[in-house]
């Protein structure tokens, strides 16, 4: 137990370091390039698992494209891009006033750029899950491992 906390401060510093360094070499504009063409893929690669279970399952009305599904899930994505503008509201709030305060702080964001990894990270993963609805044999290990990043980036905001 003692080892899996060790390691699990190991990447929660990891992630901090990476938002640090995203921050000091302005990688922010990269990163929600990436996000946003990630976005696009996982609904085209939703819309495409849909398209193969129904036909699988052509009787069960369950299974197949939806227009209603597929609101929703732009909708989720229009609240991912709220969610990111408040994390750098709050980095820009707190950078201005450690200013004001007379405390130096060299790094502008850290909310921002930590939920950008966090909903990257989260966009690899319905990747691969509609990848794995479209019958890929997926490999585990690359499942485990971003589960395990998400988490790191969970774990550093407690």
């Amino acid at each position: 137990m003692e080892r899996k906390l060790s390691f699990n401060m190991l990447k929660g510093i990891a992630a901090m370091a990476c938002a640090a360094i995203g921050n000091e070499f302005e990688m922010i504009a990269p990163a929600m390039a990436l996000l946003i063409f990630l976005m696009t893929v996982d609904y085209i690669s939703g819309m495409l698992a849909s398209k193969k279970e129904a036909v699988e399952h052509p009787n069960n009305r369950k299974y197949g494209w939806s227009s209603k599904k597929s609101i929703i899930g732009i909708y989720k994505k229009a609240g991912d891009m709220l969610t990111i503008l408040v994390a750098f509201c709050t980095d820009y709030i707190l950078y201005t006033l450690s200013g004001e305060m007379g405390i130096e702080n060299r790094i502008k964001t850290i909310f921002g750029f930590l939920v950008t990894i966090w909903l990257t990270i989260n966009e690899l993963l319905s990747i691969l899950e509609n990848a794995g609805r479209m019958g890929v044999s997926l490999p585990g290990f690359l499942r485990n491992i971003l589960a395990e990043m998400k988490q790191n980036v969970d774990d550093c905001g407690k």
